[in-house]
């Protein structure tokens, strides 16, 4: 059996998956997704979920602004709340300097919120109510299923607490009943937690940042880093020198990355399920 966790292949099964559900619904969900400025690898990750939802078949419209005011940002997103035949909303984040991200992300109607970074999402996530979780950590509760790793009773770590991902997916853990340890650029003596993880999530955006020695063997290491270093990708784990000591291991690339993208489309059909109840 691979220790490799193959995101890839896990996130075409689902996207099969979704294409199938989709294609027995009479009318189709649909999706917008907002970009503002002219930021390079917003333009690729918007073009990954273009191709996904046309595989899928959710109708997909892209709103595209050179420039725009948060006030004028935030009338087109209630004009969208609003269109009944929208099921999901997302705005390409990072907005440009001097835009307020936190006001024009909230005026997203949290039942089309299908990246989950609404506060009301969020919390209904720390109490473990059902909502609209965000994708990459979602993504990965769904290659740990996949992969049939045990996290009831495990010790977790993660290291990195964003709110698209760090404190998402600790949330998830503690809703799965794993103990999770959250460490962050303060925390003192790091590697003497990492080495106590069963469950080691690396997401804190800097290359081969966990060394061999941070990590127990026979340990499950999701690595969510993506740096770009001379033009080449490389995770926030030092794959190589890991790769032995653990039981289990997602790639960088093919591992979490995929996973993102085909979980915003499962949350567009959970929203279009939800809104046609």
């Amino acid at each position: 059996m691979s220790k490799i966790i193959d995101g890839k292949k896990i996130s075409l099964k689902i996207k099969d998956e979704l294409k199938m559900e989709v294609e027995k619904l009479k009318v189709k969900p649909k999706l917008v997704v907002i970009s503002v400025g002219d930021n390079p690898a917003s333009k690729v990750y918007v073009g990954q979920k273009e191709k996904a939802a046309n595989y899928i078949g959710i109708d997909y419209l892209h709103e595209h602004y050179d420039s725009i005011s948060d006030d004028n940002l935030v009338k087109e997103i209630e004009k969208f709340n609003k269109d009944k035949s929208v099921d999901g909303i997302i705005v390409q984040l990072p907005l440009p300097d001097g835009m307020d991200e936190k006001r024009i992300v909230n005026t997203i109607s949290c039942d089309k919120d299908v990246d989950g970074l609404t506060y009301l999402n969020a919390g209904l996530l720390i109490n473990n109510r059902e909502t609209l979780a965000s994708c990459t950590p979602k993504g990965i509760m769904k290659l740990l299923e996949h992969e049939k790793v045990k996290i009831e009773g495990t010790n977790a770590v993660v290291v990195g607490r964003s709110i698209l991902v760090g404190k998402p997916i600790a949330n998830l853990l503690l809703n799965a009943n794993a103990t999770v340890t959250v460490c962050h650029s303060k925390t003192k003596d790091l590697a003497k937690i990492t080495k106590k993880a069963d469950i080691l999530i690396a997401a804190i955006g800097k290359k081969h940042f966990i060394t061999r020695d941070m990590v127990r063997h026979g340990s499950v290491v999701i690595d969510v880093g993506i740096n770009r270093v001379d033009g080449k990708l490389y995770g926030d784990v030092d794959y190589d020198n890991v790769y032995d000591k653990v039981a289990k291991i997602t790639p960088v690339p093919g591992g979490v990355g995929p996973m993102t993208v085909v979980m915003l489309m499962e949350n567009v059909l959970l929203a279009y399920k939800n809104h046609h109840k």
